[in-house]
């Protein structure tokens, strides 16, 4: 599809800065020719498990990070995993600040509990979840080397880490001028990393952070780039940017539905056909509904216990609203685990949880 429009770096970056509805209109008609097949938006039923709130980065749009942290107990998590596993949840998402080893105090209370780092506790506690819970783990936290994430793949049915953008420019500004970890090189390496381990991964884009078009069009294609490499890329997400009380971009304009819905018509273009594109439903109520026929295809993990606690000022919406919200535009909900039906074989998944799932599904 792309080819009839769209053939140069250029031409994505056009319609991007384009202000001819018509443009659009016709893109939109394009995709939907394409989209006509799609019956299913897909969602992940999850337990959110937020283990440490503190981060080595002072992102510019984060409320997360804390500096009077909190690290979860193990009794804690585990009655929030089994909550989750009473209410039928199948993914749990563990996510924590980035090396929050590089924090003493976490490091003592940690080697207080019996572990030398926060992976050894995350791995025990990903264990457990598998060996007591219908839940799968798929863990986001942020930068890992090669031998973390070689490690992590045996307890955990996917993974993740945010692009957000290849730009090193946004390294100088307010966004990320004090986050080391947010270098698009060292994130690259990792999905990069992730590939040549088979990890099913999911990353994704957060536009509205002081981007250009050049940048959202060069780091789709980034992200691209590594999906016909490794095949390993199994959604990507395209998150707006959401304005807080209290962080240093709390005066930063958020992202039009028009710029989210080019930005999207792009990355269906650009990202293989395989590929889906998710938007958080709790952060585009109003305006998730006309991005499904965009050629949005899934809603990402959507929780009935806890809040989005990245997002706090944005709940989750129900599951049933959900569906009511998906069946109005003609297509159907279905609940999905956090690592996508293809990548289920021994290729991709260690056999602890390509067992598990097994079990799941028998049950």
């Amino acid at each position: 599809m792309s080819s009839e429009v769209f053939k140069h770096f250029e031409d994505y970056v056009s319609f991007l800065e384009s202000k001819d509805p018509t443009t659009v209109i016709n893109t939109l008609r394009l995709v939907g020719e394409r989209e006509r097949k799609k019956k299913y938006i897909t969602y992940s039923k999850n337990v959110f498990i937020p283990l440490c709130n503190w981060c080595r980065n002072f992102c510019g749009y984060c409320i997360f990070r804390r500096e009077n942290y909190k690290l979860m107990k193990e009794k804690e998590v585990k009655e929030m995993l089994l909550k989750g596993n009473r209410y039928g949840c199948k993914e749990a998402l563990f996510t924590f600040g980035e090396r929050v080893d590089e924090n003493p105090k976490i490091r003592e209370e940690l080697k207080k509990m019996g572990y030398e780092s926060i992976l050894e506790y995350l791995y025990h506690l990903e264990e457990w979840c598998l060996n007591n819970t219908n839940l799968l783990p798929h863990t986001n936290c942020g930068l890992l080397e090669y031998e973390e994430l070689k490690m992590l793949k045996e307890v955990n049915a996917s993974m993740g880490i945010m692009l957000e953008n290849s730009s090193e420019r946004l390294m100088n500004t307010i966004a990320h001028r004090n986050s080391p970890g947010k270098d698009p090189k060292k994130r690259l390496e990792m999905i990069e990393n992730a590939g040549k381990l088979k990890i099913p991964f999911t990353t994704g884009i957060l536009v509205g952070i002081g981007e250009n078009s050049e940048e959202i069009v060069r780091s789709l294609m980034d992200i691209r780039e590594l999906s016909e490499k490794y095949g390993h890329i199994q959604e990507v997400i395209i998150q707006n940017f959401r304005s807080k009380r209290g962080i240093p971009m709390e005066d930063f304009k958020e992202p039009s539905p028009f710029k989210i819905l080019k930005v999207i018509l792009v990355a269906k273009m650009i990202l293989p056909p395989e590929v889906s594109i998710q938007v958080p439903p709790n952060l585009n109520r109003e305006t998730g509904q006309l991005f499904l026929l965009a050629g949005v295809d899934d809603w990402g993990g959507v929780s009935p216990i806890t809040e989005d606690y990245v997002n706090p000022e944005a709940p989750w919406p129900e599951i049933e609203t959900l569906r009511e919200y998906t069946e109005e535009v003609g297509y159907r909900l279905r609940e999905r685990l956090p690592v996508y039906d293809r990548y289920i074989s021994r290729e991709w998944l260690s056999d602890r949880i390509l067992n598990k799932i097994y079990n799941i599904k028998k049950d």
